[in-house]
């Protein structure tokens, strides 16, 4: 059987002829590479193979970007050799903008653009084409892709990156020192034509500086410019495409160019001579005036190093510089003595401190000018031999002990008595005083290093003969500290211990504090009471690191049995003396999951069962409620009726009467059987009492034994159990007496009214008086002579 395949021919006929940009189509390297003519030969049937080449197919052609003519813009024709022009074929168009921005004519394959196309937001489009049989809905030929490129014309200005620049040059710059390179850019085709070509112009900013014209580059145009006469220049810079031409498009930016400072001036001083004076009592350190040396420059290269060179004052001044203003400040070094020397004459230096090379030329950059000071006589007050003093003094020290002594003098040569004395401003509450005459402080009151572990007082030396010399000095006193306090836990602790807990098991750790401030710090040690040594149920470890853990020593506690356990520790430090204290701990048994989580600690919860509600609780509440009154009203009706008595033998009817009231003992009944012997083991056999009788005497209250005395209970009541097992005159816990018997007929037959209405003549009831008082009534009704009368 011979089958053909033919391959879709797309010939594409743009409205504009561009055949320089024109370009065939690649040979494909996947299924199809050309129109071919095959035919298979099969294994079965002989068949030949035929190949026919088909023709070149251009596959990109181009369209004028912002078409503005009033009709569509014509791209190309689609055509197949499977076209008879019957109209059985139809010509479909898919890809980038196909059905909106592309439009085909199914019966005839023109191609149209239907919209006015921008190639800076798409320069490239990639379309398909195929012909369908309308019949069968069937492909005639394989797929074909083609490109449609857009031509750029020149709608797009140049743009800078930055609307405006910001640059800097240091100052005195040779000419052609570059500043800055300014950029723009053009956003039509570098490809096509000079749409893109741009060209940098200065419109503003000569004769100082220029710009190169492909590059952007800006230089400057003219040598040693000095920031000291204008510091800022303002350039601007136009960009052009059309390579500059004619017509071009253009745009602009601004470029605010600064020239920093260089070091190409010296300090100068605005005066040879400065006169100071000083009191002899100026302290060193004061200073006395200041001095500067001008330097037009800014920053670094205007900061001055200000120096003492020579003269006689060298050694009893000095001078620093200050680096906010760049002055020189003349300090006092050494005291200085009005008896001894009163002028002095100094020679100061100014120099820069950052040189530049390239300007060494211009001569030394430094300067230089005297300095005279003169020194005044006054009258000083007096002078402690210590600018502070650093007192210690232990807290347990007596009232009235000397904790140490301040030294001060007159420095003129009359050396005038001193008297000492403490601020009270500084000790408001009179802890400290001092003996006026030789400076000795002393303690006044008691003293407590943990309240107060400094005082920082200040003490006055007064010249006797003139009150108005005066001066005061600090003094800090360090209160050493004594062990005086004992070691307590650092904080209250919320413990509890799981039901389900495991021997051995940690449950809290617990820490201490103590007031006191050893000088080698704190150590504390941890144990449980004499009394508790060996706990049955935990134990305390000793971490040595001033905390312990609470261990478990059994497995497994019942809150049912005790909720909460107290465990006393005993805390001691390590100080002289040793200080202790105990704290205890409080454990509460509580349920907890399987990760050991506490769920509930509460005793009560064990009664209440998982889930219930609040309003389920308060319907249980009430139906308790009234069953408790509905019992009350029962047993106070039981009072007030008249108990029968039941005649169980007719010979001796008084002897005979039983009380059912007994039903055992019940859960209620707590008389029957003391569940506190539970508790004790070491309880005593003769204190044993029935379990099925009230006993005459007020049972005795027993001694409970502590929880870790109790090892084994389960042994215990089994134990009990048989020894009730075995006793005879003890019935069971519970135990119910039936009373069936009611014993034989009554000697008095039937006492009923009906009856006696069926008997004939009078009865006699003459033994109703036998039967004891209880009967008198009815002996009193029926037995007497004048009965029926009444």
């Amino acid at each position: 059987m011979m089958r053909t395949y033919s391959f879709l021919t797309v010939l594409l006929w743009s409205s504009m002829f561009h055949a320089i940009h024109m370009m065939p189509s690649q040979k494909r390297t996947n299924k199809h590479s050309h129109s071919e003519r095959i035919t298979t030969l099969s294994e079965n049937e002989g068949k030949t193979l035929h190949r026919t080449k088909r023709g070149w197919m251009w596959n990109q052609f181009f369209l004028l970007e912002e078409y503005t003519g009033p009709d569509t813009q014509y791209v190309g024709k689609l055509h197949t050799d499977q076209d008879k022009g019957d109209g059985n074929l139809k010509y479909i168009l898919t890809g980038d903008g196909a059905g909106s921005l592309f439009i085909i004519d199914e019966n005839t394959g023109d191609i149209h653009a239907a919209k006015k196309l921008d190639r800076e937001e798409k320069s490239l489009y990639v379309l398909r084409a195929k012909a369908i049989d309308r019949k069968t809905g069937r492909q005639v030929e394989p797929e074909s892709e083609f490109i449609i490129k857009i031509h750029d014309i020149n709608d797009n200005e140049p743009k800078f990156t930055k609307d405006m620049y910001t640059a800097s040059i240091p100052e005195m710059s040779g000419v052609g020192t570059s500043v800055i390179q300014v950029t723009a850019t053009d956003a039509d085709d570098a490809n096509y034509g000079n749409s893109a070509k741009v060209v940098y112009s200065i419109l503003q900013g000569q004769p100082y500086f220029s710009v190169d014209p492909e590059t952007g580059i800006i230089k400057t145009a003219l040598p040693d410019m000095s920031r000291e006469n204008r510091e800022q220049y303002q350039v601007v810079i136009q960009a052009k495409d059309m390579g500059g031409q004619m017509g071009g498009l253009s745009g602009t930016t601004t470029v605010n160019i600064t020239l920093t400072d260089v070091n190409d001036n010296p300090p100068r001083f605005p005066q040879s001579t400065y006169q100071f004076s000083s009191p002899e009592s100026a302290p060193p350190g004061t200073p006395l005036g200041r001095i500067k040396a001008n330097d037009p420059d800014v920053g670094e290269n205007a900061e001055i190093e200000y120096s003492i060179s020579n003269g006689d004052g060298s050694d009893m001044f000095d001078i620093v510089t200050d680096k906010d203003t760049q002055e020189g400040i003349i300090t006092v070094k050494k005291h200085l003595d009005f008896e001894n020397k009163m002028l002095y004459t100094l020679r100061v230096e100014a120099t820069n401190t950052h040189l530049d090379p390239r300007f060494l030329q211009l001569g030394p950059f430094k300067d230089m000018a005297l300095v005279k000071i003169s020194v005044e006589d006054i009258d000083e007050p007096p002078v402690f031999s210590r600018p502070w003093y650093l007192i210690d003094v232990d807290e347990d020290v007596k009232e009235g002990s000397v904790i140490g002594q301040v030294v001060a003098q007159d420095p003129d040569i009359t050396k005038n008595a001193i008297k000492y004395s403490v601020d009270r401003h500084t000790d408001l509450d009179r802890i400290f005083n001092i003996y006026s005459g030789n400076g000795s402080l002393f303690i006044s009151k008691p003293l407590d290093r943990e309240e107060t572990p400094w005082h920082n007082i200040t003490v006055i030396a007064t010249e006797i003969n003139n009150p108005k010399q005066s001066s005061q000095i600090p003094v800090f006193i360090r209160i050493l500290d004594i062990n005086d306090h004992a070691p307590e836990f650092d904080k209250y602790y919320e413990t509890f211990v799981c039901e389900n807990a495991k021997a051995g098991q940690l449950i809290q750790t617990v820490s201490a504090i103590d007031k006191d401030d050893p000088p080698r710090g704190h150590k504390f040690f941890f144990e449980l009471v004499p009394e508790f040594a060996v706990h049955p149920n935990f134990s305390i470890v000793d971490n040595k690191d001033n905390t312990a853990g609470i261990m478990t020593r059994r497995n497994g506690y019942s809150r049912s049995k005790m909720s909460t356990y107290l465990l006393p520790i005993i805390i001691f430090d390590n100080d002289y003396p040793i200080q202790s204290s105990t704290g205890t701990l409080t454990i509460r048994v509580c349920a907890c999951d399987s990760r050991g989580n506490m769920q509930s600690c509460s005793a009560e919860a064990l009664l209440l069962p998982a889930g219930l509600s609040t309003g389920a609780l308060i319907a249980i509440l009430l139906c308790i409620i009234i069953l408790l009154v509905l019992v009350v009203l029962f047993m106070a009706l039981k009072r007030q009726r008249k108990k029968e008595p039941l005649i169980i033998s007719k010979d001796d009817v008084r002897d005979n009467i039983v009380t059912y009231n007994d039903e055992g003992g019940g859960e209620e009944d707590t008389q029957a059987f003391d569940i506190g012997t539970l508790r004790n083991p070491e309880a005593r056999e003769e204190s044993k009492m029935r379990r099925d009788v009230i006993p005459e005497t007020i049972f005795q209250i027993r001694r409970t034994a502590p929880l870790w005395e109790n090892i084994d209970v389960q042994d215990f009541i089994h134990r009990r159990l048989k020894e009730n097992d075995l006793d005879p005159a003890a019935p069971p816990y519970d135990s119910l007496a039936t009373y069936a018997y009611e014993g034989n007929d009554s000697i008095a037959n039937s006492l009923s009214s009906l009856e006696s209405l069926t008997t004939e003549g009078n009865q006699d009831y003459d033994y109703l008086s036998d039967w004891g008082p209880r009967f008198k009534k009815l002996a009193d009704m029926y037995g007497g002579e004048d009965s029926d009368r009444d």
